[in-house]
């Protein structure tokens, strides 16, 4: 059967297709993208802006009609923390609901970290050992470790690379003593968390996800994504230390210009580096591998499982 994901997340909105059967392996058949960047365009008081509402409904309107095209026959949405933590996300999922045709389902932050889990699990294998999975997007930060399909813990933070940017490094470049002072806070909210994970104890595998992880593993040394999905990425907590003094003192721009690094999302590749980092110290963790599947395979996923055979 084909199922279509729309993915409302804080940086982007994602519809992807993917051809899939119950015990096989989703096979993508398409993918469509708008940058909406939520997580940095959120008014004084945290509200979302009519002209986003505009764009969103927009979009999902054509995410539709594509997936009518496409012949899928089991269309999926939801949003994660840009929508959940605004204010004004239940009035705008009703809009959406009312003048698109899709009913958002909005994710905690806990099953954020539960789905990507599951995906970097599926993609692993059991071979993996005690798994413990990163995933950095626009607006939060997941870690879970666990030794099944379901992790024993799974913890979501405010710790996105984009809300990061917006509230403690919108300088361009920041100065040394400013990313000192958000090292320093980024590791008193990671402090508080990483006791959730490490009281299961050291994982086998570590796992990161998301396109600032994947920048950031390129920046290491990693190949490039047009090597296609199964070349072995990773990078080394060393590496991720260079990168950040590396990048610190660049712009946007020049950021930009680096092997991987997109720009529209150069000037949040720091934050991200800087939060990655935090956790890898916190965690003690010294090679991190980085996996193709993250939250959209997750939920695709979980729905074939409750398909019959």
């Amino acid at each position: 059967m084909r199922l279509g994901v729309i993915d409302v997340g804080s940086n982007t909105v994602h519809l992807l297709v993917v051809d899939a059967r119950y015990g096989g392996h989703p096979l993508p058949a398409s993918s469509h993208k708008l940058e909406l960047k939520l997580s940095e365009n959120l008014s004084a008081d945290g509200s979302i802006g009519a002209e986003f509402g505009d764009r969103l409904v927009g979009f999902l309107r054509e995410c539709v009609d594509i997936a009518e095209d496409e012949g899928v026959l089991d269309l999926m949405a939801f949003a994660t923390s840009a929508i959940r933590e605004a204010r004004g996300g239940p009035e705008l999922l009703d809009r959406v609901r009312t003048e698109s045709g899709v009913d958002l389902q909005v994710l905690s932050g806990s099953d954020e970290a539960r789905l990507t889990y599951l995906a970097v699990r599926r993609w692993f294998g059991w071979s993996a050992g005690r798994l413990l999975v990163l995933d950095i997007g626009g607006g939060s930060f997941e870690m879970a470790t666990g030794v099944d399909e379901e992790p024993d813990a799974a913890v979501s933070l405010p710790l996105g690379a984009g809300r990061v940017t917006r509230d403690w490094l919108a300088d361009d470049p920041p100065s040394p003593a400013r990313i000192k002072e958000v090292r320093k806070q980024v590791r008193a909210e990671l402090g508080a968390a990483v006791g959730d994970l490490l009281r299961f104890g050291p994982p086998t595998r570590a796992v990161g996800t998301s396109k600032t992880i994947r920048s950031l593993a390129r920046l290491a040394g990693a190949a490039p994504s047009g090597d296609g999905i199964f070349v072995p990425r990773s990078m080394n907590r060393g590496d991720l230390k260079a990168i950040v003094k590396r990048i610190g003192p660049m712009t946007a721009a020049e950021r930009s210009r680096l092997p991987g690094v997109s720009a529209t999302r150069a000037h949040q590749l720091l934050a991200g580096a800087v939060v990655v980092e935090g956790a890898l110290d916190l965690l003690r963790i010294d090679h991190l591998d980085v996996g193709p599947w993250a939250l959209r395979e997750g939920l695709i996923l979980r729905r074939l499982d409750h398909l019959e055979e």
